[in-house]
């Protein structure tokens, strides 16, 4: 008798903990993120409004591991940096965070282009990858003084496991070694970009904190009950991730401010599942003032 009255116990306990995580998963958030520096506009962290109630990140676009040639060249894991290093400088990353207590500042690897090719995820060898990714981005991470990193790798010449396993060892390493406090993906909706993420999602998911899904990767003209479908979908594909709702500033594609995305941010707060709101990117939004980046944060506040 007493067995089975401590086996019930134990599972009550266990439905109780179940129940504060799923609680936890579906909690609004105050998570602002912008990225920044891939277009070299000369766009600088201090051109952008930082509403002091939300938590804001900036995302340094792009780090990537191909050689900085006129004809790039892949370097298996050695990262190079790629974005306005002039206008963010780590000088400009120490200024901002001094200026701004909530501002953290992270890098993102890979991207959609280097030069005017393709940017490829092509590993010699898992364990080489991951080597030569730990040492240049923790040199890099320490140099700017940043806080986390972002995965934007959109093509592939590598099979799903050795993506998964790649990432999933980095994130760990960089974590073990208190280089970084967080890590977020950036997938969207095709067909191999989700057959490389999902595999990385499966196994290392709960050593990734937020997933910047590219909404705005959708078709122009998404309404709004489309883009809650498309939300719902990508919730249960990430299932119990932070999935980040998101907009293109220059608002070519996806739901747009214009047509309805601050309404579906406000419908999802009203059900406790705005996870966060990130942008693509500061360096289109420079030219219209920042109006979207304003509204955005005064959602999540």
């Amino acid at each position: 008798m007493e067995f089975h009255r401590l086996l019930f116990t134990f599972f009550i306990f266990q439905a109780l903990i179940i129940s504060q995580i799923s609680i936890l998963c579906t909690a609004n958030s105050k998570l602002f993120r912008e990225y920044i520096g891939a277009e070299f506009k000369a766009v600088k962290f201090s051109d952008v409004p930082i509403n002091p109630n939300v938590d804001f990140h900036f995302i340094l676009s792009f780090a990537i591991d191909y050689d900085t040639s006129t004809s790039p060249s892949p370097t298996n894991g050695k990262f190079n940096v790629f974005w306005d290093s002039t206008n963010l400088s780590p000088s400009h990353v120490s200024s901002i965070k001094s200026k701004h207590p909530n501002v953290k500042v992270a890098i993102s690897l890979g991207g959609y282009t280097v030069g005017s090719q393709f940017a490829y995820f092509k590993p010699s060898s898992v364990r080489s990858w991951v080597s030569n990714a730990v040492t240049s981005l923790t040199s890099i991470i320490k140099k700017y003084n940043l806080d986390g990193i972002d995965i934007d790798y959109e093509h592939f010449q590598a099979d799903p496991q050795t993506f998964a396993e790649s990432i999933g060892f980095l994130i760990k390493a960089l974590k073990r070694n208190k280089v970084i406090s967080f890590a977020s993906i950036a997938p969207y909706a095709d067909n191999e970009v989700q057959r490389q993420y999902l595999a990385l999602w499966n196994k290392y998911g709960d050593i990734i904190d937020y997933v910047n899904f590219q909404f705005y990767a959708y078709d122009k003209g998404t309404t709004i009950p489309q883009f809650l479908s498309y939300f719902n979908n990508q919730s249960s594909n990430y299932n119990g991730g932070k999935v980040l709702v998101s907009f293109q500033s220059d608002v070519r594609r996806g739901l747009t401010p214009e047509d309805g995305f601050f309404d579906a941010c406000n419908m999802l707060k009203s059900q406790q599942r705005l996870h966060g709101i990130f942008v693509w990117s500061a360096d289109d939004s420079k030219a219209d003032g920042f109006i979207y980046e304003k509204q955005s944060q005064e959602i999540l506040d």
